[in-house]
């Protein structure tokens, strides 16, 4: 028998390579061919912004912020929808509406009537899509596996992201290069529809929720995951330091852009390579974390890898010219992204670990939304900076930050005190 001490330590009956079921890997098989859609068509639309309808930078950074932040808006009240209906037909209405969607733009494009805000409209509705997806997956997640094994599967998650964010932008620029700037877009509303088959190929009943009279959506339950959340001794800090740490690493990415590309003139491809290269760390990292965790401690590593991944962006500050500066971000972006593959399962095993299955759709809903409107403001605010400072100096800042945000991380659960021993009438 399997399980988790209270301290967090995997007991040593766990059979590291038991299955975890064929309708898990159906799920596994459906988020990654999704999710490698995606990282294909990573930065598509800036790119048709540019080559296609000759957006100038403002018009790009809108495009990015605004379909980041009004999905994010539009999805609020989608949390508290999902949350009393079936997950995987949910799933599966998001995968279609985002390979339709997505479908629009090649269309638009092959007739000639590709526009701006047509571009602005797709990027807001796969926004909220993805995050209505995210908020139904993770009840999902929760009722196809044990509570032993979230750790070990939120581990394949965490491989598959970083695999795809290895080999997804490489093979995407190659095919833009060769078909043109819409094919990976086309390639990726494919990816969505092949991710809905998946997920109705994982069978088996799901019973609905019960619908009582507190089911019935009001505007007050809107709030209902960000109200949890804050609640909760053990959430609030998680949550806290997450949000802003990805956050913080997100506001850098156009202007690590900008240096590279700009200042310090390193080709696209260098550019590319420089951060595709490093994911091998998020392959190593979530290989690592169950066997971490087995070893040291469910809070432990999670600490310890929080701490860990934020002591590298600030080395980003002194990139410079040439081979060496390249080597320096390789090994930066390496270390940081190992220590997020360590993080981000056992992070993801704990939230659901401290979430009731009755409100896990809420709370993810909550905290994705924040997550996407904290990126969304952060990354405003640092391009401001980095005219006010210049570029290098926004990055810094954004690191020295970082380095403070370990504050935020949960401490150590407190054990409770034993129970005073009454005398008994003789004693």
């Amino acid at each position: 028998m399997t399980g988790v001490t209270e301290s967090g330590v995997v007991e040593s009956g766990m059979v590291r390579g038991r299955s975890l079921g064929r309708r898990f890997e159906w799920l596994w098989a459906a988020y990654a061919v999704s999710t490698f859609g995606t990282r294909l068509a990573f930065d598509a639309f800036p790119l048709i912004a540019v080559m296609v309808l000759d957006a100038g930078p403002a018009r790009v950074a809108a495009l990015a912020a605004a379909g980041l932040a009004v999905g994010a808006v539009v999805a609020v009240p989608l949390g508290p929808w999902v949350e009393f209906r079936r997950k995987r037909p949910v799933m599966i209405a998001m995968d279609l509406v985002r390979c339709a969607v997505l479908l629009s733009v090649p269309l638009a494009y092959a007739f000639g009537r590709l526009g701006f805000v047509q571009l602005l409209v797709v990027s807001v509705v796969v926004a909220a899509a993805d995050i209505t997806f995210r908020a139904a997956a993770g009840s999902c997640l929760k009722t196809l596996v044990r509570p032993p094994d979230l750790l070990r599967a939120n581990g394949r998650f965490e491989s598959t992201t970083w695999t795809a964010a290895m080999l997804g932008p490489p093979v995407g620029g190659a095919a833009i290069g060769l078909f043109g700037p819409v094919v990976t877009v086309a390639a990726d509303a494919v990816s969505y529809l092949l991710s809905a088959l998946g997920i109705r190929a994982i069978g088996g009943g799901e019973p609905r929720p019960p619908r009582t009279e507190a089911s019935r959506l009001r505007a007050g339950d809107l709030l209902d995951g960000w109200r949890y959340v804050l609640a909760s001794p053990a959430l609030r800090p998680l949550f806290l330091n997450t949000v802003l740490v990805n956050g913080l690493i997100m506001a850098t990415a156009p202007l690590l852009a900008v240096l590279m590309l700009g200042d310090l003139g390193f080709a696209p491809w260098q550019y590319s390579l420089a951060f595709a290269v490093p994911c091998v760390g998020g392959l190593v990292g979530s290989r690592l974390a169950g066997p971490l965790v087995a070893r040291f401690g469910e809070h432990r590593v999670l600490v310890t890898s929080g701490v860990l991944r934020v002591c590298w962006p600030v080395g980003l500050a002194f990139v410079g010219p040439g081979t060496g500066g390249l080597v320096l971000v390789m090994v930066v972006e390496f270390g940081l992204i190992t220590s997020v593959g360590v993080y981000n399962p056992v992070y993801a095993t704990r939230r659901l670990e401290l979430t009731p299955a009755d409100r896990v759709a809420r709370t993810l809903s909550a905290w994705t939304v924040s997550g996407k409107l904290t990126t969304a403001a952060l990354t405003a605010v640092w391009g401001l900076l980095a005219g006010l400072t210049g570029t290098r100096t926004a990055v810094a800042l954004a690191g020295a930050l970082l380095l403070a945000t370990p504050l935020l991380l949960p401490r150590r659960p407190r054990t409770p005190a034993p129970a005073p021993v009454r005398p008994t009438p003789d004693g």
